[in-house]
């Protein structure tokens, strides 16, 4: 199984690489197209800010690469929401796999803290990430900006309103949360992505 992650002007990258690890899976960690091309599974990491990355993704072509990959493409936190269509962070264009918008959390009592941060519940699971799931899981977060609930979500999670936890569309899987973080229920959806069929 050659599985590849996106290299890229993003934090969180090598933790990805470091729980495929944990998990036997010798990713590469690149920004070479061919390669990325190639590989049977992509996953688009990121902990960062919209606008500049959006900027790096268009300045090196790789915006229009992942929108062109046929295999299956796990975006995570950032990575997810670089996938949709325009993001309030910046006021950005994104790259349009998900018709979708992100917006801004906005605190609507005192203990609403933005960002999201640390273990919430994810729920209404469906598709093939959460393949063997029966209830709600706790996973992490950490995000000041979310999608709302739309066709393509396929797991929910609720702070400050409902929003989408997780989306899919065709060969694209995404999550707002960081499985590489969240322990042995992170495992199981980092596995179920590895097992999708190619």
């Amino acid at each position: 199984m050659n599985i590849a992650i996106v290299k890229y002007n993003a934090g969180n990258i090598y933790s990805v690489d470091h729980a495929l690890r944990r998990l036997g899976v010798n990713a590469i960690v690149t920004a070479d197209k061919e390669l990325l091309s190639k590989a049977d599974k992509v996953i688009f990491p990121g902990v960062g800010e919209a606008t500049t990355t959006m900027q790096h993704l268009k300045s090196t072509g790789l915006d229009r690469l992942i929108v062109d990959l046929k295999q299956p493409v796990l975006g995570i936190c950032l990575g997810m929401q670089l996938m949709c269509s325009h993001s309030e962070e910046g006021d950005v264009d994104c790259l349009n796999i998900f018709p979708t918008e992100v917006k801004r959390f906005y605190p609507t009592k005192h203990e609403d803290k933005v960002p999201h941060m640390g273990w919430n519940t994810i729920g209404d699971l469906k598709g093939d990430l959460y393949k063997g799931f029966t209830k709600e899981e706790f996973v992490y977060f950490v995000h000041s900006f979310y999608v709302p609930t739309n066709e393509f979500t396929v797991a929910t999670t609720d702070y400050i309103l409902p929003f989408s936890a997780s989306l899919q569309k065709d060969n694209y899987y995404a999550t707002q949360f960081h499985p590489e973080k969240s322990g042995k229920v992170g495992e199981r959806i980092l596995e179920n992505f590895i097992n999708l069929p190619l």
